[in-house]
């Protein structure tokens, strides 16, 4: 028999109002046996919640009930709304832990029986996921499509061209004694095979704009020793997050501060001064540094002498520092005094820019390397399939087979159980 589950869904305590999610068979049964009453389905009703062991009445609140399985996980739901004390909610789970069939969630078990009873697919699931864990707009924005079913329609509609497409090859395979029969219902297939994987190949194009999103872009701020980088994190971040020192080489390793810019989540780097040393530590810290900002989304390259960023960092903002001391800036190089905080506002508007520009104002369909690569391999195997087979068709048939079954991985419909493990793990209990 399946397991009933309940949970607080609700934030930390103590708040204003806790709610508790109740979810399977025995939902309606935990609720009259606590409040003697089972409201009409999908009305809110003030009551008395009792334990039913001793009779005492534990606390007044609303109480809702879902039948399924027009429900969110598809399974007869009940929620409790009750005052938000830890005493209050511990003496309610303690009742509710006594009644039979019943057992605590464990984390994601909710969204999880979502997902088995056709409530989510698994691309519904990870915006679900990536919308609890949003620090950002853009991230919320991209996450809510996600949740909300803007892949998984779309993924719909290439699986419903392909199998069209697959349906003409295999009549073409039937009527192969027609040659013009079979050959007019080939053409039509590849060539709606082909618009597809122009499709597809735009939606992995915009991959990288998704999972940057999602992930929040990297900021570094590199340059020589003593330019200022740490003077000017802790201004970005509004607070002393690195050390300040008049002495070259403080910042031995890579410091992470995260904000938010332009709406996008943004972690930005403070790394060691480049500069040739022997001492082992800081040349640990400068091999890491160049690592990392030759990793990073956008790099700051600071400098109080002009002098130009390595090969490797030709693509950085240039930033001319101290101004405060020396006012000329170089053509082509941004000016600024990170201690005294001019052109800083400007050096901002800029960041925005490149934040506006790497992550978009719509939101990306592929936001995960698990969807990118899945819709990699349809793309691999509609490649395929519009090659010249020679005659044997159904070979053709078999790569457009491969293309619809990766993206029915894609959205969950096919050996994703190692996939689902991982992900509900990700989620807080009570969702």
């Amino acid at each position: 028999m399946i397991d009933t589950l309940f949970a607080l869904s609700s934030g930390r305590l103590p708040a204003g109002v806790a709610v508790l999610r109740i979810s399977g068979p025995e939902a309606a049964a935990a609720v009259l046996a606590l409040a003697g009453v089972l409201p009409p389905p999908r009305v809110a009703r003030y009551g008395a919640l009792s334990d039913p062991r001793t009779g005492e009445e534990l606390d007044r609140g609303l109480i809702l009930f879902f039948p399924g399985p027009a429900s969110a996980t598809g399974e007869d739901v009940a929620e409790l709304h009750l005052h938000g004390g830890r005493a209050v909610v511990a003496a309610v789970l303690r009742a509710l832990s006594a009644l039979p069939g019943l057992r605590p969630a464990e984390a994601g078990e909710f969204t999880r029986r979502a997902h088995a009873n056709g409530k989510l697919d698994l691309a519904e699931v990870e915006g679900l996921a990536d919308l609890v864990a949003a620090e950002s707009e853009a991230q919320r924005r991209q996450a809510l499509a996600l949740a909300s079913g803007a892949l998984s329609r779309r993924v719909e509609d290439w699986r419903v061209g392909l199998v069209s497409a697959l349906a003409l090859i295999e009549a073409g395979i039937d009527f192969s004694d027609e040659s013009d029969v079979s050959g007019e219902v080939t053409t039509d297939a590849v060539a709606r095979l082909a618009r597809l994987k122009d499709e597809l190949l735009a939606a992995l194009t915009d991959a990288a704009r998704g999972e940057r999103v999602r992930d929040g872009l990297v900021v570094a701020i590199s340059g020589p020793p003593n330019a200022g980088k740490s003077t000017l994190l802790n201004r970005l971040a509004g607070r002393e997050a690195a050390i300040v020192s008049a002495l070259p080489g403080t910042t031995r390793d890579v410091l992470e501060v995260h904000l938010e810019l332009a709406g996008q989540a943004v972690t930005l780097l403070d790394t060691a001064g480049l500069r040739e040393t022997s001492d082992l530590v800081e040349a640990e810290g400068v091999r890491r540094a160049l690592a990392r900002a030759e990793g990073a989304d956008v790099v700051l390259w600071l400098c109080d002498a002009g002098s130009e960023p390595p090969p490797a960092l030709a693509h950085a903002v240039k930033v001319r520092t101290k101004t405060d001391r020396d006012a000329a800036t170089p053509e082509g190089w941004m000016g600024i005094s990170a201690a005294t905080g001019a052109g800083v506002d400007a050096l901002i508007a800029r960041l925005e820019r490149e934040a506006d520009r790497l992550g978009g104002r719509e939101p990306a369909l592929i936001t995960r390397e698990r969807q990118r690569r899945a819709l990699e391999i349809a793309t691999l195997h509609l490649e395929r399939a519009l090659g010249d087979f020679g005659g044997h068709e159904e070979l053709r048939a078999e790569d457009v087979r491969l293309a619809v079954r990766a993206l029915d991985q894609l959205i969950g419909r096919v050996d994703v159980e190692d996939v689902l493990d991982a992900l509900f793990s990700t989620f807080c209990i009570g969702k």
